[in-house]
């Protein structure tokens, strides 16, 4: 299933947070991306928060991949996961 994650930033959040965990936390995304978890990664044009593409499961199997996050362990982040389907309208050309 494929899982639209939006970053959202927690009010207690600092540069100096970030930047204490940036390394770390691309890192951890790159392990991501790596095992199949995380499809594609992009930043909002409006704002510096992260919307990222999971292939998971289910809404807890990509929470549990993104609670390992330092961002989020750290509490700088949060996400709000949103389950995707395909969209079945297309099918009303055809009938």
């Amino acid at each position: 299933m494929k899982i639209l994650a939006l970053e959202h930033e927690l009010p207690n959040a600092t540069a100096e947070g970030f930047q204490q965990y940036a390394k770390d936390e691309a890192r951890k995304v790159w392990d991501l991306v790596q095992a199949g978890v995380v499809r594609e990664t992009y930043f909002r044009a409006d704002r510096s928060e992260a919307v990222l593409v999971l292939e998971c499961q289910t809404v807890d199997e990509a929470w549990e991949a993104l609670s390992a996050l330092p961002f989020v362990q750290n509490k700088l982040i949060t996400f709000e996961l949103i389950p995707l389907k395909a969209y079945p309208g297309f099918e009303r050309l055809f009938v």
